[in-house]
């Protein structure tokens, strides 16, 4: 396999010599050092074999001397790609700015891929590491990952670990969230529970304090339900942190007004394309109008990123951008579908002020036409943990 890499840099030949004495021509290939191998004798007085391209004027002047006849059946290697393609300067040229993104853009961060992060959002990674200076076209062939960390991390309080490994010219940002402990009620001072809202209680779990209510009882919003002051049997005032859960069932009502006429899209539209090239941060539009769309038009961009068959990222994107135009024509829905989805839109409302451990047991829809809008309006009942801790004042406590 060497010896092949270094005749095809070398450039050879494949010869056909016919000679009525081919020995002497063999022995004479050897007295003048021409280098020849993949010997194979055609017939009696012709053979073939390989040699190199610089030796050929040797051959001939033993040809002339033996009175052999030389016939070049094929020549390869790196010499003849280059008269060949010499003078083909644009050729040239892209061979040249292919090499220096290939090699001269890897040296660079072209691209993010963060990964392992959950609760905290990748811009904000991302930030973290452009205020300490990692960021798209910054050198990524000296980090110092130690040095790194210590800034980075000081922006990232729910980060415990992060690295960036360096791939060509893709930056992969591994990072490991911060497991926090879960919270422990605060035991310094008194607390009370308040009801956040009014309702009817169903279960009260008073772990500590005295609970002021019970199953059945009608409270309302702020009114105390398990106190943190209170007397014990021998006439002594006890102050604790007050402790536990107070569910109760409770109402809603909300309401919301739908448009009963909608402007939809026609059939009729207009489309424009654009096409860019990102390099790095800076975008160059090569065909196409702006990229400013109106109100009454959808947008999509296809990003294509360019990179190499064995999978290197070279630091250049093909952006095609596509903007639709439509007509826009005015219609009047049905009630029942106005009303749906006010209904939709009420239920997604309410879920949004209940806790997760709440449920919504009951619902009643209503709905009226005023004018152009349909009014719906919802009646709930839901299941929820109204408690909430309050701490006691220090007047109070005195008192």
């Amino acid at each position: 396999m060497y010896k092949r890499a270094v005749h095809y840099l070398q450039g050879s030949e494949w010869v056909e010599i016919q000679c009525a004495c081919p020995e002497r021509v063999l022995n004479l290939l050897g007295a003048r050092g021409i280098v020849f191998w993949d010997l194979t004798w055609e017939s009696e007085i012709c053979l073939r074999l390989r040699m190199l391209l610089r030796q050929e004027a040797l051959l001939r002047e033993i040809a002339e001397q033996t009175g052999a006849e030389i016939t070049v059946m094929s020549r390869r290697g790196v010499p003849l790609l280059w008269a060949r393609f010499r003078r083909r300067y644009v050729l040239l040229a892209g061979l040249a700015v292919f090499w220096l993104l290939l090699f001269g853009g890897n040296l660079f961060i072209w691209e993010f891929r963060v990964s392992g992060n959950e609760n905290v959002p990748t811009e904000t990674v991302l930030r973290a590491l452009e205020n300490y200076g990692i960021t798209i076209g910054s050198q990524g062939m000296h980090i110092d990952q130690e040095d790194m960390r210590n800034h980075v991390l000081l922006e990232l309080h729910d980060v415990s670990w992060l690295t960036v490994n360096v791939k060509g010219c893709v930056a992969y940002v591994q990072v490991v969230e911060r497991q926090r402990p879960p919270e422990i009620a605060q035991e310094d001072g008194v607390w009370n529970i308040v009801a956040t809202r009014d309702g009817l209680v169903t279960q009260v779990r008073a772990l500590n304090g005295k609970a002021l209510v019970a199953a059945g009882s009608t409270v309302t919003e702020g009114q105390l339900l398990v106190t943190g002051i209170y007397e014990t049997r021998d006439q002594r005032t006890y102050t604790t942190h007050s402790l536990g859960t107070v569910e109760a069932r409770t109402w809603y009502e909300l309401s919301v007004s739908v448009p009963l006429e909608i402007t939809e899209k026609s059939g009729e539209k207009q489309e424009r394309t654009a096409i860019s090239i990102d390099f790095g941060k800076k975008r160059i539009k090569l065909w196409g109008r702006g990229s400013i769309s109106g109100a009454n038009c959808d947008k999509i961009t296809y990003y294509h990123p360019l990179s190499l068959p064995v999978g290197l990222r070279l630091p250049v994107t093909l952006v095609k951008e596509t903007v639709t135009a439509y007509e826009g024509q005015t219609l009047r829905r049905s009630r029942e579908e106005a009303q749906k989805e006010g209904e939709n839109l009420l239920l997604q409302q309410l879920k949004a002020q209940l806790d997760e451990s709440s449920a919504i047991t009951e619902t009643k829809f209503s709905a009226a036409v005023e004018g152009d809008f349909l009014l719906v309006v919802l009646q709930a009942e839901c299941l929820e943990q109204i408690g909430k801790p309050v701490q006691v004042q220090q007047a109070e406590e005195s008192n």
